[in-house]
């Protein structure tokens, strides 16, 4: 295991993992972490802040904010318990991580903390798709003995409710919405060989997933090469592929590759951190695009925004945003695609108004989670003091127990240690049924195209597609 180099201790500081889809190269992930180490800064700033990530050595040079980082993948589990049986308070995410395939990975980290008197809780997380048997009894048997359990958007409630978690869910916002924003200068503009003083529509593309699912492959390239000619042709506007993790770029590259104007889109190569994409947005006029923390920063800036989903989570974020959602694309339908374009642009000025109030209360919940997890740690401030102990979590030795911690330990099915084999166990539960689909697509809008609208009761969310990030 691999860990930062030590730092000035900040006296009598708690101690706050941080866990989520951290270190994986991912621009929506590593801006979820910069706000949810900011949040937890503004609460503690004597905290020592420690990042379990899957690549301690990108996380360490990308997240100043982190007192340690720590591997946690590829280790022995002795280092990684240590860690965890250090720790006053476990923060599980942001972001979307409690799916198929991880969200036991995850919630055994969780539940070994748990069994260590680790208090616990979940940030802003997403769920789903939650289908298979020993996700959903992970996600039902360690999500009802966390401090807090808050999610990102109403879906994932639907998501975590159908799987049977029996508690209180506040559904709040993506951290996301909070990062500031960090310069992206003219020079870096040349240097990517993107025009100064011309208009130009940020694109982001990645796997099709649902958002174009009857489609193969090079027909979805050619589909977004269509949309991409005609914001050219009618904006007289030059295209800037915008690629949010490392896999995106074969696409934008495929989706150039078919344009009739390829001399009018540039992709952006270099790296950047999340501020900076967000500062890019200012140079934008318009945005079409499936990444879901793409489609936020267009947002947060002002931006008129065209999702194209791909999962549950950007039609949640679609529909709170009132923005046109298509739930389903096909090659022939490409005439209905380019009209919502053209209608957005359209339409926009009548819009801003009531975008940017949108914006304003996804904001206003995003910092409703921070607040919470604040609000948790002064909990845990007048336990201390209520034990005689200090204001500030003053802890004896690194790594120790009082009898506090003994006391709140959560056992688990047969008191098992959960990073043992067999750990996680499966206390009076039967076989989990398979989680069906959450809702049918959004009724037909203009011109027989599925669309999700912008008001209450118009349509519900899909379950998420193959394939996450953030």
């Amino acid at each position: 295991m691999t860990t930062s180099p030590p730092r000035p201790p900040r006296s009598r500081g708690p101690r706050i993992g941080l866990l989520g889809s951290y270190g994986g190269y991912n621009i929506g992930d590593e801006a979820i972490l910069q706000c949810v180490l900011g949040c937890l800064r503004s609460h503690r700033p004597r905290a020592r802040l420690i990042v379990f990530s899957r690549d301690a050595e990108h996380t360490r040079a990308h997240q100043p904010a982190a007192d340690e980082v720590v591997d946690w993948e590829g280790v022995p589990q002795k280092q990684v318990t240590d860690v965890l049986a250090g720790l006053d308070l476990l923060v599980l995410g942001g972001g979307g991580i409690l799916y198929d395939g991880e969200a036991r990975r995850y919630l055994k980290l969780v539940r070994a903390a748990q069994v260590r008197g680790v208090r616990t809780f979940a940030y802003a997380v997403g769920a789903g798709p939650l289908r298979e048997s020993d996700d959903r009894e992970a996600v039902r048997t360690v999500l009802a003995d966390m401090d807090e359990v808050v999610v990102r958007d109403q879906e994932s409630r639907l998501v975590l409710e159908e799987v049977g978690v029996e508690r209180d869910l506040v559904v709040t916002a993506d951290p996301a919405l909070l990062l500031p924003p960090e310069p992206f200068t003219a020079e870096m503009m040349r240097q990517e060989g993107v025009p100064a003083n011309a208009r130009l529509v940020g694109m982001s593309v990645r796997e099709p997933g649902r958002a174009a699912e009857k489609l193969d492959e090079g027909d979805y390239h050619a589909l977004l090469a269509d949309v991409a000619d005609f914001l050219v042709r009618r904006l007289d506007a030059h295209v800037v592929f915008m690629p949010m993790e490392r896999h995106d770029v074969r696409h934008a590259h495929a989706v150039l590759s078919r344009m009739t104007a390829p001399d009018r889109g540039r992709i952006l190569h270099s790296a950047y951190t999340p501020g900076q994409v967000l500062g890019l947005m200012s140079h934008l006029d318009l945005v079409v695009g499936m990444r879901l923390h793409f489609l936020i920063f267009a947002a947060v800036s002002g931006l008129p925004v065209l999702p194209l989903p791909y999962a549950g989570k950007v039609f949640d974020f679609a529909r709170r945003l009132g923005a046109p959602a298509l739930v389903g694309v096909a090659r022939e339908q490409v005439g209905l695609l380019l009209a919502e374009v053209d209608r957005l642009w359209d339409e926009f000025p009548q819009r801003r108004v009531d975008l940017t109030a949108r914006v304003r209360e996804l904001r206003e919940l995003a910092s409703e989670t921070c607040a919470r997890c604040g609000a948790l740690l002064d909990a845990m401030d007048r336990d201390a003091q209520g034990r005689g102990g200090s204001d500030d979590l003053n802890r004896g030795p690194a790594g120790g127990e009082d009898s506090d911690r003994t006391d709140r330990r959560h056992t688990g099915a047969g008191g098992m240690d959960p990073l043992e084999p067999g750990g996680m166990g499966r206390e009076g539960a039967g076989p989990a049924d398979p989680a069906g689909p959450l809702a049918g697509p959004g009724a037909p809008g203009p011109h027989g195209l599925r669309l999700l609208g912008a008001g209450p009761g118009d349509g519900t969310v899909p379950s998420h597609g193959a394939g996450q990030e953030a």
